[in-house]
């Protein structure tokens, strides 16, 4: 500081050093001083100079503030000194002091950019800016914060692009809203905000940063609309995020960060006036909804943000908002614009707002509501705009909600008691304000869009006009009233309305031409020379009249197409006809308004065209020119050629029904031929299986013969394989007759060894199992005789199986069904004899039984006649009887 007084105090009576000296001396003690006291206090000192002294500290000391911000990292005070330096001289809205010498900029020269371009000579100097950024002390943070916010408003797009290459350069810009300190989280938003604009390659790094999550979080913890400045940063900063970017906006919605903006809308109805920051970050909020549904989107994006928003219920808030009391004029303008966005297109939207009804005694539908605003005088310019765009944004691509409001308009519907909607239309449409007028016009021709059927259901429409006169049609009216002249503005939504109505509709022009009045007129507003204002109408006009001949069925002989076009040349001319035409398409009016579907006029007299009629001139605009400039003789024979054309596809009509019936007929046929085919190809595989399995069942057998080596029973055998006509037999056939054999000769020896059994009981009841065996034997050859004739015919149908795969499938079932029946006589055949054997082997137990008791009675005998006892003969007998079975056993074993 002794130096400080030296400097600036000590010669009060001498000459005093100039700024430039004064800052020279300054820098040079930064530079050469050896003790870091002393360095701070000059760049103290330069801080104090540099409002007062900006170019003079900026061109002698940005380099040796720089150099210490390298070399004195350690001190945060100097480093806090040197940054808010170069702030000061960089920044463009520092706060000059009151003093009347200070230097203000020029506005020929910018000297905070021409500051800026001397620190981005060098790109390291951003990255130092960054890495100091990083420091947690607040006096070197927040002043990081603020350099790099003014570079960025100087030259924007150069710091943007040494950012990007910097490595993690924006993740230490995002890591400032994480900050506890309310001043760095917020000046930080507004380097973000700045570091965004423009640059869409950063806007989705800084998106996937989890920007999004955290700028929600700061606007719940801020209390959303209550909250107050920095509420509406992170508004802004989400707008520059979302704005003409796709893929943030697509982000921003599968991350599911649409829900999270319900709560925004939780507005209360409040008898006390809103703050101005209130309605300012409403006004954001309700921006942001529009950014995400905006026509201009992409219609896929577009129609799945309206989905999400239907879904997590922010439509439903909207429309409370819109229905609530006490809310400002340009909020509600703000909703009905937001509204219109988010069910323009979007089928549940519009039904779920047609469904909404105003909180009223009775109940009003909200559109009704809004009608009344749009056709009173006493509301805003703002307002009638938002409220035609709400409508015309519920009828796009709605057929339903287009036939509902034609509905009001027809005599059969018409309730006297309520107001609808189709009579504020009229009524507005027929007022004495202008703005009304243009605005019912387009708000019906709306209803007309894309729907033959409603162009011709507006044609049964009645007016009454006055008492004790006829009704007259809407039609008639609306040419009556066009006749009679009136303000630039209501002449132009009639000649649109009637443009609009007879655009494919050849009915409606049949209706137009038959009156015999409007064609004159209209060829002589064309003819005619006016101001420029109606320049306008003459165009329209001609556009009208293009559109009579375009789309003339010429079913009135007065006014058909040639005669129309001979009327035409003979009245207006060709080329004078083309030049009026041109006009519409060459107003400023009509450019300003092709851009978006809102309405975008500043003012009411403006307001003379609309986004979709736009479209249909571009449409039709050129077809009336080819039209025209036919001749008669081109328009006969293209009316030839069509006819001729209509013929042919009548023709053609009917060929591709007939082949169309014909294909299906043959699709039939080759269905049925492909299944006959694998049906046929199965059976030739279940005959070539059989007949390889009878090739094996024979070889088993002529190897059974030779073991068996009985010529008789081969020779029967063989005999009963072979057919009448030599054919083989089923191989289950063979094995059956095999299986009958052998049970026979079974039977025989147990007949022949039961024969001489002495036990009368065990006998009768074997002589009992085996006349049932017999009789089942004798059965089981009946079966085999019916299943040999049964088999006789199949054989003969196999013999036919080439005829039809119905037939193959028969014997394939008759034959497993034989099958069947063989298994069974076979499993009867194996039961019987096991029945036989268990008697015989319990008659072999008896036997042995006996043969012991003989055996021990013989013993006893023995020792009888040893002891001197005598033994009766009748014993004798006995054993004897006993022997004679015994050997009689032993025989038949």
């Amino acid at each position: 500081m002794n130096f400080l007084r030296g400097v600036m105090g000590a010669q009060a009576t001498g000459p005093q050093p100039s700024g430039a000296e004064t800052v020279q001396k300054l820098c040079d003690r930064v530079s050469s001083s050896t003790l870091l006291d002393d360095r701070r206090d000059a760049v103290r000192a330069l801080k104090a100079l540099s409002k007062k002294y900006r170019v003079e500290v900026g061109t002698q000391g940005m380099q040796y503030l720089l150099g210490v911000l390298e070399t004195d990292r350690s001190d945060t005070e100097i480093i806090g000194f040197a940054l808010d330096t170069l702030n000061n001289i960089i920044s463009n809205d520092v706060q000059e002091d009151e003093d009347q010498n200070v230097q203000k900029s020029s506005p020929e020269h910018d000297i905070g950019g021409h500051f800026t371009d001397m620190f981005l000579e060098q790109q390291d100097n951003v990255s130092l800016i960054l890495s100091l950024m990083e420091e947690f002390d607040f006096h070197v943070r927040w002043p990081a914060v603020k350099l790099m916010t003014a570079l960025l408003r100087n030259r924007g797009p150069q710091v943007q692009q040494i950012t990007l290459v910097i490595p993690t350069g924006l993740s230490r810009m995002m890591d400032l809203l994480a900050d506890s300190r309310e001043v760095i989280r917020n000046d930080g938003l507004l380097l973000l905000q700045q570091l965004n604009k423009g640059n869409a390659a950063i806007q989705k790094i800084v998106a996937f940063e989890n920007a999004f999550e955290r700028l929600l979080d700061v606007i719940a913890e801020e209390g959303y609309t209550d909250g107050g400045i920095v509420v509406e940063d992170c508004l802004l900063l989400l707008q520059s995020l979302l704005e003409h970017n796709s893929s943030n906006q697509n982000f921003f919605k599968e991350g599911s960060y649409i829900p999270r903006m319900t709560p925004w809308f939780e507005v209360a109805e409040e008898s006390i006036g809103w703050s101005a920051q209130k309605v300012t970050n409403l006004h954001l909020m309700l921006q942001l909804v529009q950014i995400l549904v905006s026509p201009t989107n992409p219609p896929g994006a577009t129609a799945s943000c309206q989905r999400a928003m239907m879904h997590c219920e922010l439509l439903q808030r909207l429309c409370a908002i819109l229905m609530a009391t006490g809310v400002p004029a340009d909020i509600l303008t703000e909703t009905i614009n937001t509204v219109s966005e988010v069910i323009r297109g979007c089928q549940a939207n519009q039904e779920y707002f047609a469904s909404v009804n105003a909180p009223s005694t009775p109940p009003r539908p909200a559109i009704v509501v809004l009608l009344l605003s749009m056709v009173s005088e006493r509301q805003s310019f703002a307002l009638r705009c938002a409220i035609l765009y709400c409508l015309q944004s519920s009828l796009y691509r709605n057929e339903v909600g287009q036939a509902q409001i034609v509905a009001t308009l027809l005599p059969s519907t018409v309730d006297a008691s309520t107001v609808s909607a189709g009579q504020l239309l009229c009524g507005g449409l027929f007022s004495a304000d202008s703005l009304s007028n243009w605005c019912a016009a387009m708000a019906l021709s709306h209803c007309l869009l894309g729907s033959g059927s409603q162009r011709e259901q507006l044609l049964r429409v009645q007016l009454a006009t006055s008492m004790g006169q006829p009704p007259v049609s809407l039609l008639q009216q609306c040419t009556s009233i066009l006749a009679q002249g009136g303000k630039l503005q209501t002449r132009v939504g009639l000649l649109i309305l009637l443009c609009t109505w007879l655009t494919d509709c050849s009915i409606a022009v049949a209706h137009f031409l038959h009156n015999s009045s409007n064609i004159p007129f209209v060829m002589n507003q064309i003819t005619e020379h006016h101001g420029e204002d109606e320049h306008l109408v003459q165009g329209l006009c001609a556009l009208l009249l293009g559109i009579c001949i375009f789309y003339n069925d010429n079913s009135l002989e007065n006014y058909t197409r040639p005669k129309l076009k001979q009327l035409l040349e003979k009245r207006i001319g060709k080329e004078n006809f083309f030049e009026k035409l041109s006009i519409v398409s060459k107003h400023e009016l009509y450019s300003l308004a092709s851009r978006r579907p809102k309405p975008s006029a500043s003012t009411p007299s403006t307001l003379l065209f609309d986004y979709e009629f736009t479209r249909l001139v571009r449409e039709i605009e050129g077809l009336i020119v080819k039209a025209v400039q036919k001749s008669a003789a081109e328009e006969q024979k293209e009316e030839e050629v069509r006819k001729t054309m209509q013929q042919n596809d009548n023709i053609l009509a009917q060929y591709k029904d007939l082949i169309r019936v014909q294909d299906c007929q043959i699709s039939e046929l080759n269905e049925k031929v492909t299944s006959l085919s694998m049906q046929y190809e199965q059976a030739e595989i279940t005959i070539g299986q059989q007949s390889a399995h009878i090739e094996q069942l024979k070889d088993q057998y002529n190897l059974l013969k030779v073991q068996a080596g009985k010529d008789g029973l081969s020779g029967s055998l063989q005999a009963e394989m072979n057919g009448p006509f030599g054919q083989r037999e089923s191989p289950e056939l063979a094995r059956l007759r095999l299986e009958l054999e052998c049970a026979q000769r079974e039977n025989s020896e147990l007949e022949s060894r039961l024969a001489h059994r002495g036990d009368n009981q065990a006998n009768e009841g074997e002589e009992s199992g085996i006349s049932e065996v017999k009789k089942e034997i004798v059965r089981l050859r009946g079966t085999l005789e019916a299943q040999e004739a049964e088999l006789e015919t199949l054989r003969v149908q196999r013999d036919e199986s080439h005829q039809g795969s119905s037939e193959k499938q028969k014997l394939s079932e008759e034959r497993a069904a034989l099958a069947g029946r063989l298994e069974k006589a076979q499993e009867e055949v194996e039961n019987r004899t096991s029945e036989a054997a268990e008697a015989r082997q319990e008659q072999d137990d008896l036997l042995v039984l006996l043969a012991d008791q003989d055996t021990k009675l013989q013993v006893l005998r023995s020792r009888l006649r040893m002891l001197g006892h005598s033994v009766d003969d009748e014993d004798d007998d006995d054993d004897l009887d006993v022997k004679a079975v015994d050997d009689s056993h032993e025989d038949k074993a």
